[in-house]
């Protein structure tokens, strides 16, 4: 079953594929917090990461970059004893690590100037792309997060209500095709 026919009338994924799923967003923290639900998510399902949400913004702090980049052991040590976040030693690390490189993104514009100007490419692309960049960002990562901010076409069937109401808000960037 595809996520618009699942979604709508779900109370975790319904609000989610109606207001952010293949919504384009260039705000820092929102790019690095929907990068680290995805970490979080590997080998889990998204219905629980949408459950664990709010923890996981408390916890780490609403995703402020700089706040997440100056993490210590200390508080790596407070994330792996949170019972409201996913306690992977791999995946708190990864989030750490990552904060760390979208800060040195900045010197180049950010983290949205950065997606904006490798867009568009193929997902392979994409994936080496995010490998040269970040931590813990496999293909089903990458392709998520990509796919969560209308990076990579399909995120809603062209029958779906969102669908229509995405078209919209497609900012010019986005609407060159990839290659």
């Amino acid at each position: 079953m595809d996520y618009c026919t699942l979604a709508p009338g779900h109370p975790w994924h319904g609000p989610y594929h109606a207001t952010e799923y293949g919504f384009p967003n260039t705000d820092e923290t929102v790019l690095f917090e929907r990068l680290c639900l995805e970490i979080m998510q590997a080998g889990l399902t998204w219905e629980l990461i949408l459950k664990r949400r709010e923890g996981l913004r408390t916890a780490f702090d609403g995703f402020q970059v700089d706040t997440v980049a100056a993490y210590d052991e200390a508080q790596s040590a407070r994330l792996l004893a949170d019972p409201r976040i996913i306690r992977n030693r791999r995946k708190v690390a990864a989030v750490i690590e990552n904060a760390r490189r979208v800060q040195a993104l900045r010197a180049n514009g950010g983290f949205a100037a950065w997606l904006q100007r490798h867009h568009p490419l193929e997902k392979a692309a994409w994936v080496k792309l995010f490998r040269q960049t970040f931590v813990f960002c496999g293909g089903e990562i990458v392709g998520e997060f990509l796919l969560s901010l209308g990076f990579l076409p399909g995120a809603h069937r062209p029958d779906c209500p969102v669908y229509a109401q995405l078209a919209v808000l497609r900012p010019p960037w986005l609407l060159r095709v990839s290659p």
